[in-house]
């Protein structure tokens, strides 16, 4: 039988800590991670690290990426719930808006971009299946990307290259306005 994980305290906000045990954590109370640059967001493993998926919940500004523009060895899916968005998805744009759905099979180069006047918001899903493979992740040259300050000047499988541009990260507790009330 699964047991209850612990959910602490932080500074920034509630953790989920300890074993890899069942647990419920309400966004808002979540420590979320802001990276200037890229959006707020709330990593719902905590200190537990899931082994199957890692799941986030990002809230974006108009013109900021989730991330830079790449392609992974396993499969990522995206869910838009509140507020519009840009996908770069093979080199294409396409618009999203809430309950928008972008599934992208392994090796789908893509990026999400916020859009329109006010936050966006997306729960973002990815399969960690070849987490131990020698190259998970390629950031390639992309003119679209980089017109919404989502892509690389040189390809690269590193990361830590990827972002250097980026200030670094640092904990929050949430913030009024990431979520949007949805009732």
């Amino acid at each position: 039988m699964a047991r209850e994980a612990r959910i602490e305290s932080a500074q920034d906000g509630l953790v989920p800590i300890g074993d890899d045990g069942w647990f419920v954590l309400n966004a808002r109370e979540g420590r979320w991670r802001i990276w200037e640059g890229v959006g707020a967001r709330l990593s719902f493993e905590g200190e537990i690290g899931f082994a199957q998926l890692g799941v986030n919940l990002v809230s974006l500004e108009p013109g900021e990426p989730i991330g830079m523009y790449h392609r992974e060895i396993d499969q990522e899916d995206f869910l838009v719930v509140a507020g519009e968005a840009v996908l770069i998805v093979e080199g294409v744009e396409r618009p999203l808006r809430a309950w928008d759905f972008v599934h992208c099979p392994p090796g789908t180069a893509h990026m999400i971009i916020g859009a329109g006047d006010g936050p966006c918001v997306v729960i973002a899903v990815g399969a960690r299946e070849h987490r131990n493979e020698a190259e998970i992740i390629r950031y390639p040259v992309e003119e679209a990307a980089l017109r919404h300050r989502a892509g690389v000047q040189e390809e690269t499988p590193d990361p830590r290259v990827a972002y250097a541009h980026l200030p670094p990260r640092r904990w929050s507790r949430y913030r009024d306005g990431w979520l949007p009330d949805l009732e």
